[in-house]
């Protein structure tokens, strides 16, 4: 029952925030389409340049022409190659480092394949055909973006193990001393608000108000000595954990909502909230069973590193391009086209 309880605190956390997660998938999808489809663009007309000549008698390639001015293949190589070829060499030797750091193809399959039906979905709930959307990007099939995904998933991981690679001890102690911590078992009494989607934003604020006095209404119960099981009966709005008395056991942050989380944690063993715990589901009154042994620094070690990460790249939303300048260091990148090599310090120079 208590597992049943977790899962009410975790998926409505989830639920609320899935609508905008996914609006936000869907455009930084919608924005790695237009950039890529813009470069195959430009590959398939270098190709198209080189492999269909039309030569004027001192030599040059006729491409177009109007009057007083004939452009040649060469003419527009050369402005393919000053405006959109340094992006293309940079994700040509992005890829290639990608591919050599990371060989867990099966991994960045499954993930790929998970972007790919997960764009599919959105793209044909909105009424779009999905194999018009991807000709309109530039692509034949399902399988050229599938590989898409691959290689912007491998090239995220190899920025993930450089940042983990590269904490310090300082820092890998210091979340482990304020951040980790043993599992906690609580109870808990939740007061929703009466209110549903379709309410005013008076009726929403006065539910919010009355949901807030009950739950006020449960503590001054507790000090006045009422048992936690009779006031888990009369009060509680989550029937899933009521026949436990509102147990929720063995969860950590990950498990709950943040408010949930951080109050519960605060408290010591057998001692209540005083005041409500405002979350997504409502008002709380939580009271603290217990708190598990902190697990060790060793078996908790890739999970900080894990989160620490997370917390830099979220942080610092360049931190990924900044991690390429540094991984393209190290792999001794030397660009001898003058031009295309101003341009890239031109890029990178706005990273610093």
């Amino acid at each position: 029952m208590a597992k049943n309880k977790k899962n009410i605190v975790v998926n409505e956390k989830k639920e609320n925030s899935s609508s905008s997660m996914m609006d936000q998938k869907t455009q930084n999808i919608t924005i790695s389409l237009l950039v890529i489809a813009c470069l195959l663009l430009v590959i398939i007309l270098i190709i198209v340049i080189k492999g269909h000549e039309a030569k004027l008698k001192d030599g040059k390639e006729i491409i177009a022409s109007v009057e007083g001015k004939e452009i040649t293949s060469e003419d527009l190589f050369d402005e393919l190659k000053a405006q959109y070829g340094t992006n293309i060499l940079i994700n040509t030797i992005d890829d290639f480092i990608a591919n050599k750091e990371f060989e867990d193809d099966d991994a960045a399959k499954k993930y790929a394949s998970a972007q790919l039906a997960l764009l599919k979905q959105q793209y044909e709930a909105m009424g779009y055909k999905f194999s018009t959307v991807l000709a309109n990007y530039g692509y034949d099939s399902e399988d050229d973006l599938l590989k898409v995904f691959i290689s912007d998933y491998k090239k995220d991981k190899v920025v993930e193990k450089y940042l983990a690679d590269n904490l310090s001890d300082d820092e890998i102690n210091a979340y482990y001393e304020n951040e980790i911590h043993g599992k906690l078992t609580v109870k808990h009494i939740l007061i929703k608000p009466a209110a549903s989607s379709s309410s005013t934003t008076e009726e929403k604020n006065a539910a919010e108000e009355a949901a807030k006095a009950k739950a006020q209404e449960v503590i001054q119960k507790l000090n006045e000595g009422a048992a936690w099981a009779d006031l888990v009966k009369e009060y509680s709005e989550d029937t899933a954990s009521v026949p436990e008395e509102g147990l929720i056991a063995d969860f950590d942050r990950d498990g709950v909502v943040t408010e949930f989380y951080d109050a519960s944690l605060k408290l010591s063993d057998n001692e209540y909230t005083k005041e409500p715990v405002k979350s997504t589901y409502g008002y709380h009154v939580i009271l603290k069973i217990s708190e598990g042994e902190k697990p060790s620094l060793d078996s908790s070690k890739e999970t900080i590193k894990s989160n620490l990460v997370s917390n830099k790249l979220s942080d610092d939303k360049q931190l990924g391009d900044k991690t390429w300048v540094q991984i393209r260091k190290n792999y001794k990148l030397e660009i001898n086209d003058t031009k295309m090599d101003k341009v890239y310090k031109s890029i990178i120079s706005e990273l610093e």
